[in-house]
């Protein structure tokens, strides 16, 4: 019989550890669960245990878990699933341990309540799919990549545009990315090369519960020569901005280019659904809409990129060997509808000469 996962809880609440400890132990697919109260024996029992995951509670006296996670990533490469409370303060945390090489995160659930201890059942599937995770795919865009984003925020402080110079969606483009689990750290290399001067506007769905979309909308804002921000009910597109999906709403866009969000059900099992948002901007942008399908577990982006083709769009996904996981670029490159499928480091490059064709199409058509 082959063995379960090996979990290690790591948590300064011995109440929270029994009680994560209990529940994933209910899962039959992990078979040991191991505790530890602090980072400095978290990091001893890692060398130790050996677990498939870590669970790593955001905040801890001493070393926190960036602190953690950090020493994690440079000397005991381990999938690392964050928990974290829903405030402020976690959520940016939060979003930085994700982009620092976090799998994915686990937000805290109100467990005096039914709906509380339900949510707790999502715990063992979070960590199941960490525990499929390729850390060296993740790992191989750090370097370089990374600094050159560095190198390009520091350019944005100084370079960025005021959005009252905007032209409101007098747009040649508008450029739809999707991504999921392993998404914020993508996105973190990908959107500080994204162009501000194309006449291009850009919608960003990442599957993220609500209160995390905002924190992550901030950071990549403050890495991009484009202005980012969590989309509002009645924004509408713009040249140079990128507006992303609320966590819990779905988002499309109206006739006029308006921002329209709603709570209808889940697709594919996710809120914000990237298919909702593509399909609609397919339909008002038609051949001049163009799309990046990222990282991510699931389907989702599938049938959006197929509405995109035909109405004429572009499409580029990400390369397995860059993807923490392989699940929705896969999905639309096995279902035929990638134009381009390329490492991480060569999205933004991509996208930028979709906008370079049809800015030179458009060129073309009024001589």
């Amino acid at each position: 019989m082959a063995k379960g996962l090996k979990v290690l809880v790591v948590d300064d609440s011995a109440f929270a550890r029994t009680r994560l400890r209990r529940r994933l132990l209910a899962d039959p697919a992990i078979s040991e669960v191991e505790t530890a109260h602090d980072g400095v024996s978290a990091l001893r029992k890692i060398i130790e245990y050996e677990p498939n995951v870590v669970t790593l509670d955001v905040q801890m006296p001493g070393m926190d878990g960036l602190h953690v996670l950090r020493e994690i990533m440079a000397t005991l490469p381990t999938p690392v699933v964050m928990v974290s409370g829903l405030t402020g303060g976690d959520s940016e945390t939060t979003i930085q341990a994700l982009e620092l090489g976090a799998v994915d995160f686990f937000l805290k659930p109100d467990t005096s309540t039914p709906a509380g201890q339900a949510a707790l059942d999502l715990l063992s599937t979070i960590v199941k799919q960490a525990a499929t995770v390729t850390l060296s795919k993740m790992a191989s865009t750090d370097e370089a990549m990374m600094r050159a984003a560095m190198q390009k925020q520091m350019m944005a402080v100084t370079s960025r545009p005021r959005s009252s110079s905007r032209r409101s969606l007098n747009m040649d483009c508008l450029a739809v990315i999707a991504s999921s689990t392993g998404g914020p750290k993508a996105l973190s290399v990908v959107v500080p090369q994204l162009p501000a001067d194309r006449s291009t506007g850009y919608l960003f769905v990442q599957h993220m519960p609500a209160g995390f979309t905002k924190s992550l909308a901030e950071r990549l804002n403050r890495s991009s020569e484009l202005e980012i921000r969590e989309a509002e009910e009645g924004d509408k597109l713009e040249a140079g901005v990128g507006l992303m999906a609320p966590g819990g709403h779905h988002m499309t866009i109206d006739s006029r280019g308006i921002i329209r969000l709603d709570d209808r059900p889940t697709l594919h099992g996710v809120r914000p659904a990237a298919d909702y948002a593509m399909q609609s901007a397919a339909q008002l942008f038609g051949p001049n809409t163009i799309t990046a399908v990222l990282t991510g577990m699931g389907v989702d982006g599938r049938d959006g990129v197929k509405a995109i083709k035909a109405a004429g769009g572009s499409s580029v996904v990400e390369h397995e060997s860059t993807c923490a996981v392989y699940g929705m670029p896969r999905a639309v490159a096995e279902a035929g509808y990638a134009d381009k499928i390329v490492p991480l480091d060569k999205i933004s490059s991509i996208l930028t000469n979709f906008m370079d064709e049809r800015s030179k199409r458009l060129v073309g058509a009024i001589r």
